[in-house]
């Protein structure tokens, strides 16, 4: 479908230097990297998470800019027909559109071309995380900490997003704000819980917060409950800004993303300068979901070692303890923060070591090259494998990754034989709980572990 739509939360007020800025981007290098992103927001609720079969589906979709004295509009040429209501643009989504063209002229013009910000120190790329998530309006200084992360897959089964409403409906009835990677199953179930309790107790201005990156996006589109949606522009940065923005996270069932997550966080929490820093991490699902957790748990124990597992807590098929334990947890997170001055909308005190904010390319070259051996401080080798993930989940979902491995093959996981091992299981057992691409496409493996 066709529409012009005009900005409504997002850029209402434009200088004429803006406008013509506007319109120089939508005719240059960054132009592609919209139109890929604003198609993924149009397609939210599809059923697709493939990038390329996104593009190759929608060749003739167009979005270009239309300059106006009070400001801008969106010119959007055959858009996908689910984002409209009787001819008009659902609302939530029009936000979403105008959240990303926000994003990523912001990133362009203030962090990546801005000579204040180094992107090769520590410091630098915190900093540029902080001014892009307070440029997108997400840090709010005068709230108590209540901002639950939620992680988990995709693609699971009807019984465990249940599972994920459920344990955000209990959030929400304790007044916890909702953080997830914004697209659908367990990224929607906990906001749409959420809004239940939020609604029971009448909180009117819950949160409900939504993390992607362009790399991304296609496969996981902002659903529809997302009121704040932010685009980082890559997946260590969107990473950052989770655990930044966390007071507690809560993992469900999920496939090679999720495994990603869960090593990027132990890997941070492993370094011995965050020892003593409360960071509350439950691993959650419904009984069904046992069996795939102590998969998970006896994964982390082979390759980190109990210091690892020491992390997190495992609660199986009990909604009301997991809100239990992220409100006690919450509770120490604040008096922790307050005791030592660190902000409660942004956590600067959390050690995050370079080799976990480097942008990691899965190239074929690059994933043979993965250092995935113990000789090597645990929160390193967790970086590595959290590298291995990161291929996968390019290789399943990611137009540049899935053309890649058309190319060149698999892509190939090399390291310790029982490191290997261990991942060969994990990654079975995700193929066979059809845990890496949604329900009715035959999942073609783009990885080869090499024992």
């Amino acid at each position: 479908m066709d529409t012009q739509i005009a900005p409504d939360g997002h850029l209402e007020v434009l200088s004429k230097a803006e406008v013509a800025r506007l319109w120089d981007t939508s005719h240059g290098g960054l132009y592609q990297l919209f139109r890929s992103c604003a198609l993924a927001v149009l397609n939210c609720g599809s059923g697709l998470d493939d990038g390329k079969e996104l593009l190759e589906r929608y060749k003739s979709f167009d979005i270009s800019i239309v300059q106006r004295e009070r400001g801008i509009k969106l010119d959007v040429k055959a858009a996908p027909a689910s984002a409209f209501v009787d001819g008009v643009m659902i609302k939530g989504i029009q936000e979403h559109l105008f959240a990303v063209l926000r994003d990523i002229l912001f990133i362009d013009g203030e962090i990546l071309k801005n000579a204040h910000i180094d992107l090769e120190t520590t410091e630098g790329v915190t900093d540029a995380v902080f001014h892009i998530l307070r440029n997108a309006n997400l840090l709010q200084p005068q709230i108590s900490p209540n901002l639950v992360v939620c992680w988990g897959g995709h693609s699971i089964s009807g019984h465990e997003y249940d599972y994920t409403k459920l344990v955000g409906y209990h959030l929400g009835l304790r007044a916890m704000d909702i953080c997830t990677g914004c697209g659908p199953g367990a990224m929607k179930g906990p906001m749409k819980g959420a809004t239940i309790g939020h609604a029971k107790q009448r909180i009117e201005n819950g949160r409900y917060l939504g993390v992607s990156e362009p790399g991304i996006i296609a496969a996981e589109a902002p659903n529809p409950i997302v009121n704040d949606l932010v685009i980082l522009p890559d997946i260590e940065k969107r990473l950052e800004a989770f655990v930044r923005m966390a007071h507690a996270i809560v993992v469900f069932p999920g496939g090679a993303g999720t495994a990603e997550e869960i090593l990027y966080l132990l890997g941070i929490l492993l370094h011995p300068d965050n020892a003593q820093l409360p960071f509350p991490v439950i691993f959650t699902g419904p009984a069904s979901a046992e069996e795939y957790f102590q998969q998970i748990d006896q994964f982390i124990a082979t390759t980190l070692g109990a210091e690892a597992q020491s992390k997190y807590k495992i609660i199986i098929d009990d909604p009301v303890a997991v809100a239990r334990e992220v409100q006690a947890g919450i509770k120490t997170v604040r008096a922790y923060r307050k005791l030592h001055g660190d902000a409660y909308y942004y956590n600067w005190l959390l050690k995050i070591d370079r080799e976990f904010q480097h942008p990691f390319a899965p190239t074929h070259a690059n994933m043979r090259g993965l250092a995935l051996h113990k000789n090597q401080p645990a929160h390193l080798l967790a970086a590595n494998l959290r590298r291995a993930f990161s291929g996968v989940v390019a290789g399943n979902v990611k137009d540049q990754g899935i053309r890649a491995i058309e190319q060149f093959g698999h892509f190939e996981i090399c390291g310790d034989p029982d490191i290997m091992h261990a991942m060969d299981v994990l990654l079975n057992s995700f193929v066979q709980q059809t845990r890496m691409k949604l329900p009715g496409k035959a999942y073609i493996p783009c990885y080869k572990v090499i024992k």
